[in-house]
């Protein structure tokens, strides 16, 4: 990645990806064949994801080592990063002094109709979390303040939260993520298990999807 376009910032905003970063050249990867001219370009390859997951990972560690945690992935885009950065939690500490007791819970939130999100958001199938009375709990997932809301109600110790991308708009008032992989421009990106229609999570890639893939699988 070129250093004009693409920064390594203080760690609470990740790696800042900028706004004239025109990506890779979708030539350059192996993608599947079915999704030919939906995509524009490849923002984040998967094996960028991979690095920056296992050095989440370590923060994590450094930060929570010793406590008992609850991990809460938010499905279903929230998947794929959250097995990994799982998996990457437990092989450093099955290989360091400080070990972290973990658990792992899945939550579904619904927010995106086609390319847009909408204002009504909720959770799907709400549940009994009082398990997470006097836990500490790592949220994994891009929708953040109603599911800070709901686990509140529960009484963790503490909640922290952990975000593969943020994504830079001018109305965005979130509260940034304690972990955060990517800032990206506002971009509509799929792949690595995020999806447009549930199109495109079979994707490794984090990609652009083209004005036409987004027509082709509207709903």
């Amino acid at each position: 990645m070129a250093d004009v376009s693409v920064q390594s910032d203080r760690r609470s905003r990740g790696i800042v990806i900028k706004d004239d970063w025109p990506g890779y050249c979708l030539d350059l990867f192996s993608y599947p064949a079915h999704y030919s001219g939906d995509l524009d370009c490849v923002i984040i390859p998967h094996g960028v994801i991979m690095d920056r997951t296992e050095r989440l990972a370590r923060n994590i560690m450094d930060d929570l080592g010793d406590h008992d945690i609850v991990v809460l992935c938010v499905l279903k885009g929230g998947y794929q990063f959250c097995a990994d950065l799982v998996d990457r939690i437990k092989a450093l500490s099955c290989n360091s002094n400080r070990t972290i007791p973990m658990r792992v819970h899945f939550i579904r939130l619904r927010s995106y109709l086609n390319d847009q999100s909408t204002e009504d958001l909720h959770i799907l199938g709400e549940e009994d979390l009082s398990f997470l009375a006097e836990k500490a709990v790592v949220g994994t997932g891009n929708t953040i303040k109603t599911l800070l809301k709901y686990v509140e109600a529960f009484r963790p110790k503490m909640i922290k939260v952990a975000g593969l991308l943020v994504k830079r708009v001018s109305r965005n008032s979130a509260c940034l993520p304690d972990y955060v992989g990517f800032e990206i421009p506002n971009y509509f990106v799929v792949g690595y298990a995020l999806d447009y229609n549930e199109y495109f999570r079979d994707l490794n890639h984090i990609c652009v999807i083209s004005e036409s893939g987004k027509m082709k699988y509207k709903i």
